[in-house]
């Protein structure tokens, strides 16, 4: 009986079976692809996708952080035939915003695929698998943030098998009777290193690493900053794992045995996770591995469902915060530059955690360019008002912690006047004196 299981589903599994040629057929006048998200999305098909042009046109394919530089959007012989809209920006998307190829999906990464089907539906949904095992279920791997739900209202499913994707359990893994087409494309997964901390970063995590207790829940980002936080909390005990991304500074502290999960409130002993991106250290490590469940992002990052984990430590990062406590982490300006993403899932979740903490983290000043003297200069990223266009990212009502390398604030409860004079507190000295100031001139203090 287990042999003529196993022979059926190889042999479904082989009925279903295309060319990436072939699968590029399948998309017609009018479709609406959705690509899995980040380290998950097909790079065989995507990188063939262009080869629809020749028989279909108004084609749109909805994306999430898309890792490579396809030629569907990047090559402009082929603009008249495809539109990227995207819940993330990368560089390559953002240097398309010049020529009208790419728009932007506004969203909260928990509503992120809810809110998208509500508006459209999905003709062809396009992601990776791992390899089918003997009873015929295959993992989507990386991510499991929206592709679940697209996966359930598409027309057409279609997965990318790759060798080198990791086996991973939760809402990842699906049954071959659940695919309507499988292509095989062995590719190297996408490696995203995490850089190393500079020195405003090291302040600020150690600034941060201070607030969090032993037995703390956490979730993290990557970058110089949660890297930095990750390095100061080596010396503390049972931390667990509830984050939308697993990056490779998390398995550095599995290593260490810093996180454990044992403390947890839900699935505890077990990392909680909606997507991965790092390099193939995480990819090694997530591999058949049960200690780490990759779950539906519309649940994993609910701010109700964060707010059940005890104390839950949410750590984000902003492009500019102005003296009255909103965030704009996404744009610079009218000019998308990334996404809301989970920032304001996480922040909210955290807080409403017994508790819990959020921190919003940014270096106190950046270097900008001047356009009426073309010379770069510093400018402070603490401002009296946000650029004009910015979009809040995260309310004034739902920060908590702020962070610079001069040290971290409570914003929590405050009153305005409180706000600026803790806000000051970190900004650069250099720029002090001049947002007192403004805030005075600007009505926002007394």
């Amino acid at each position: 009986m287990i042999q003529e299981q196993m022979s059926a589903v190889q042999d479904e599994y082989q009925k279903k079976r295309l060319s990436i040629s072939e699968a590029t057929k399948l998309v017609k006048d009018g479709d609406h692809i959705v690509s899995a998200m980040a380290a998950a999305e097909p790079i065989g098909f995507l990188s063939q996708l262009h080869m629809a042009a020749e028989h279909a046109r108004n084609i749109t394919v909805s994306t999430c952080l898309p890792m490579l530089n396809y030629d569907y959007f990047t090559n402009e012989r082929y603009f008249p035939h495809f539109k990227m809209e995207g819940w993330f920006y990368t560089p390559a998307i953002r240097n398309m915003q010049s020529v009208g190829h790419v728009s932007y999906i506004p969203n909260h990464l928990h509503f992120a695929g809810t809110k998208r089907l509500a508006h459209r539906s999905v003709h062809i949904f396009a992601g990776s698998a791992s390899r089918m095992d003997k009873n015929g279920y295959l993992s989507l791997s990386l991510s499991a943030t929206y592709e679940r739900e697209m996966m359930a209202q598409a027309d057409i499913v279609l997965l990318e098998v790759n060798e080198n994707m990791p086996r991973t359990f939760g809402d990842t893994i699906v049954h071959i009777r659940d695919v309507d087409y499988i292509v095989e494309h062995h590719a190297q997964i996408p490696q995203f290193p995490s850089p190393e901390p500079n020195e405003k970063d090291k302040l600020i995590g150690a600034a941060i690493a201070t607030h969090i207790e032993d037995g703390s829940t956490l979730q993290l980002g990557i970058g110089g900053i949660p890297n930095a936080v990750a390095a100061n909390l080596t010396h503390k005990k049972n931390l667990g794992i509830h984050t939308e991304m697993l990056t490779d500074g998390m398995v550095d502290l599995v290593e260490a045995g810093v996180i454990t999960g044992c403390k947890k409130t839900l699935y505890p002993n077990r990392m909680v996770a909606t997507f991965a991106l790092g390099t193939d250290k995480l990819y090694r490590f997530l591999d058949d591995n049960p200690g780490v469940l990759m779950l539906n992002g519309n649940w994993v990052n609910d701010p109700a469902v964060i707010g059940q984990n005890e104390k839950m430590i949410s750590i984000n990062t902003t492009l500019e915060i102005d003296l009255t406590g909103q965030c704009s982490s996404e744009s610079l300006g009218h000019r998308q530059y990334s996404g809301t993403g989970g920032q304001t899932d996480t922040a909210v979740g955290a807080q409403r955690s017994p508790g819990g903490k959020s921190f919003i983290a940014l270096y106190s000043t950046a270097m900008v360019k001047n356009h009426e003297t073309g010379h770069r200069e510093r400018k402070s990223k603490i401002v009296p008002a946000l650029a004009e266009g910015s979009a809040v990212t995260l309310s004034r009502n739902d920060v908590d912690y702020v962070v610079t390398e001069y040290g971290a604030v409570s914003l929590r409860g405050t009153s305005l006047d409180e706000r600026v004079e803790r806000l000051i507190s970190i900004a650069h000295p250099d720029f002090r004196e001049t947002l007192a100031l403004e805030a005075k001139k600007r009505g926002i203090v007394r």
